[in-house]
């Protein structure tokens, strides 16, 4: 019987895990939160009222961005010039759903946007079917 021709691969040394960054703590001894803005901060609803809303719900702005809103307010303004679903509003963001339903319901009630079910085409039967069923009724 010949060798077989392959070489075996031998175990590669395991490499020591990085060290970890030196900690960002104050004199105080507090550690200083890494994201400061949290989601409720951008979407700043008080008693956490939200529309119906779901991922392919349509959203259509009415106005443009006022020098007031906030910067996600008035990018959702200006995406929404033309209609776009709330999940493709969520991934240009980049903010989860749950913050978007929370901000769009916002600007609903500020009459800034407006929310609608997608459009959906009516099916209509093929035309050469209905053909074959007017043919075969004048037969009978």
């Amino acid at each position: 019987m010949t060798p077989s021709r392959r070489k075996r691969r031998q175990p590669q040394p395991v490499a020591p895990p990085p060290s970890p960054p030196p900690s960002s703590q104050p004199a105080d001894g507090q550690e200083t939160p890494r994201n400061p803005e949290r989601l409720y901060t951008i979407a700043g609803s008080a008693d956490g009222a939200r529309a119906e809303l779901d991922l392919v719900t349509l959203v259509v702005a009415r106005s443009l961005p006022q020098p007031s809103a906030s910067p996600e307010e008035a990018a959702v303004l200006r995406l929404c010039a033309s209609p776009l679903s709330v999940a493709e509003l969520s991934a240009y963001l980049q903010l989860p759903f749950s913050a978007m339903t929370v901000l769009i319901t916002e600007l609903i009630g500020a009459d800034l946007v407006q929310a609608r079910a997608p459009i959906v085409r009516r099916s209509v039967p093929d035309r050469s079917l209905l053909e074959a069923v007017m043919h075969g009724l004048q037969r009978l």
